[in-house]
């Protein structure tokens, strides 16, 4: 995928990725954040700061700002100008945005968010590398996009078109992309879009049987076979 063909999708002004997207995966984010609140809940962090990488419409930290400890500051960066005109419109005290290139900024942070992100981004590691200096925890959402079934059903291809993703993980390239990138992982857990969101294709939810019944007995098979699950992962 070409860089003019990545700014096209994201950068400019009524962009592919909102042709494609309308509400910017907006309705997911309350979903987003409780899993979130779910690993921050496992792991006793003290947080002054919090900032999101690629922050889009913005609802995930809305939604942690009136959850979280309300000493918390938060900060939402996002190159989209189309993002950036839905995230504005939920700026209130302790919370911020700003269409900017995160890496060109002086600044550091207690938490960094990076949801859903990396697979877009040409130089994954150097942009995980360079953004993780600036946050002394930091926590990443990875689609697993590669499992049996998406390989058999050719949903990859699919989610290139739709979506933008151009790198695809499992869990164990997910993990090791983080290792590579000279970070501690301290925790994780899956995360089930497929099954715990209703938006989802009638072709995903035809899985949603097997996937709770499988994923009882072996997470890590379950994942790998049946596809539609994330991973989260909080690092140092």
């Amino acid at each position: 995928m070409e860089v003019n063909h990545l700014e096209k999708i994201y950068n400019q002004q009524q962009s592919e990725y909102l042709n494609n997207n309308p509400t910017w995966h907006e309705e997911d984010s309350p979903w987003k954040a409780k899993q979130i609140e779910k690993l921050l809940s496992r792991n006793e962090l003290d947080l002054s700061t919090v900032v999101e990488v690629g922050c889009g419409a913005g609802e995930i930290l809305n939604q942690l700002h009136s959850k979280l400890n309300k000493e918390i500051n938060f900060y939402g960066y996002d190159i989209s100008p189309d993002a950036h005109q839905l995230s504005k419109t939920k700026t209130k005290e302790r919370l911020q945005f700003f269409q900017e290139n995160f890496l060109e900024k002086d600044v550091s942070f207690d938490l960094l968010l990076m949801m859903d992100v990396f697979e877009h981004v040409e130089d994954y590691f150097g942009f995980i590398k360079n953004c993780s200096k600036k946050a002394t925890y930091k926590i990443f959402h990875i689609p697993l996009d590669i499992s049996v079934s998406s390989v058999l059903r050719n949903e990859i291809i699919n989610g290139r078109k739709s979506v933008g993703h151009i790198h695809y993980f499992m869990k164990d390239t997910a993990i090791s992309t983080l290792k590579d990138c000279n970070l501690e992982i301290i925790d994780y857990i899956y995360t089930a879009g497929a099954v715990e969101l209703s938006n989802r294709k009638f072709k995903t939810r035809l899985l949603n049987i097997p996937r709770r019944i499988f994923f009882k007995i072996c997470p890590d098979l379950c994942v790998r076979v049946f596809g539609g699950y994330s991973i989260l992962v909080l690092t140092r």
